[in-house]
């Protein structure tokens, strides 16, 4: 897989290693039982005369029989067609079709052919320099191989330099969208659906506004849209309300627009009210309505957590809402807990759920005015406290004053009583 940049080292000249190379083809083709091939032949007068591209031409064209060559030898005969491509000046006309190539299945080792194309790709990758938009090509070609074999997990480490190799290469918006569809792709196929739609939303930010209507950007939002209703753990909406392709659905696709604003800011009776409107639309959407069911009844309680003033909610409130048996409620605030969405205690004894920390859907006007509400709360509370410790204080002050006065009135009496004391002391007669 791509990591730092390397050197590819083959010894011999130019004529010597394509004339070497050329000769292999050959015979691997004559193992493959075409006899009529002469790439040898085809490229020796060619040396003679120096025409060193149109040689590469010929190898290149040739190269495609190296996906049947034994698994031993393949490393080493994509390395030196690499090798002298790499001497011409016009590298980029010759690597788009080795990729090809490479991108296709390795007859002579299925089980591991992917790594040993994997491996070739790599080096290529690696061996260009950094601001080599060829790397581009080089990498969708990985991508394809990786696809293919399902091996997503070898993916994984490089999708942390992608930003930093997309600002080398200067990928413009549309080939940044393919890039990124692709690797939506990739994942998804691998049940990585928390990667797919995260890229596929970066490809949905590639599109410009003025395209956001456009039958691409359309298919692209309505796969995002059903994508974040699907995932069992999204619940987040405001990537996708946020988008101008998604936006464009209010007037192309109002109802699929509808049931997105239900799950972005509404509670399970919109849910179930928009099932009664349009009937079979979940089911012909390909969408599960049990999952749509039990992701709107954890948002329901999200939003009944932070619209609750008293931050205290019934277990009687939460059933009503969410639509369940009394005694499924407890297990309901768990569920909703592990999703992040709230936080809190349960009382099986007062039997409610002390709301300790909730998620607001959407943060607009309503919500604003609920905090400045709580707010008001708090400050009418902290101010009844701070009453409470100034009475308290002002008490222990005077209580103190009073206790000093004491004191002292209990000093001053005692001295009086020590001077009279010393007056009627005897003390005897005078000695002379």
């Amino acid at each position: 897989m791509p990591g730092p940049s390397n050197t590819l080292l083959i010894e011999g000249s130019f004529e010597e290693l394509a004339d070497e190379l050329s000769h292999y083809l050959d015979e691997v083709k004559r193992k493959q039982g075409d006899s009529n091939t002469a790439v040898q032949a085809d490229i020796t007068p060619l040396l003679e005369q120096n025409q060193k591209d149109e040689v590469l031409k010929k190898l290149v064209t040739g190269s495609a029989v190296l996906n049947t060559a034994p698994e031993k030898e393949f490393i080493a005969a994509y390395n030196l067609l690499v090798h002298l491509v790499r001497q011409s000046p016009n590298l980029n006309i010759f690597l788009p079709k080795i990729c090809q190539n490479l991108s296709a299945p390795v007859s002579s080792s299925p089980t591991n052919g992917p790594g040993l194309a994997l491996s070739v790709l790599a080096t290529i990758f690696n061996i260009l320099p950094q601001d080599n938009d060829v790397r581009y090509h080089v990498f969708l070609a990985i991508l394809r191989v990786i696809r293919s074999s399902g091996s997503f997990e070898l993916l994984r480490p490089q999708l942390k330099s992608l930003d930093d190799w997309i600002t080398q290469w200067e990928t413009d918006e549309e080939d940044q969208r393919k890039l990124y569809l692709t690797i939506a792709e990739v994942a998804e196929e691998a049940s990585e659906e928390e990667q797919s739609y995260l890229y596929l939303i970066r490809a949905l930010r590639t599109i410009p506004s003025d395209e956001a209507s456009s039958s691409e950007a359309r298919q692209l939002s309505i796969r995002a849209l059903k994508s974040a209703l699907s995932h069992p753990t999204h619940f987040d909406f405001q990537d996708l309300t946020s988008l101008d392709s998604v936006q464009a659905l209010r007037k192309s696709d109002t109802i699929i627009f509808e049931l997105l604003e239900i799950f972005n800011a509404q509670v399970l009776d919109d849910y179930n009210d928009f099932k009664d409107e349009h009937d079979d639309f979940i089911s012909t959407q390909n969408l599960s309505d049990e999952i749509l069911v039990r992701k709107m009844r954890l948002l329901t309680l999200a939003s009944l957590a932070a619209s609750t003033p008293s931050r205290s909610l019934p277990y009687q409130h939460i059933a009503r809402a969410l639509q369940i048996p009394s005694e499924d409620t407890e297990i309901w605030v768990i569920d909703t807990i592990r999703a992040g969405l709230v936080e809190g205690k349960l009382s099986q004894l007062n039997q409610t759920f002390l709301v300790h920390r909730s998620t607001y859907r959407v943060f607009g006007e309503k919500q604003w005015t609920e905090v400045q509400g709580r707010l008001d709360t708090w400050r009418a509370s902290l101010e009844g406290v701070l009453g409470v410790v100034r009475a308290e204080r002002e008490k222990m002050v005077k209580e103190r004053e009073r206790e000093l006065r004491e004191v002292e009135g209990k000093v001053n009496g005692a001295g009086g009583g020590m001077g009279r004391g010393r007056r009627e002391i005897d003390v005897g007669p005078s000695v002379e």
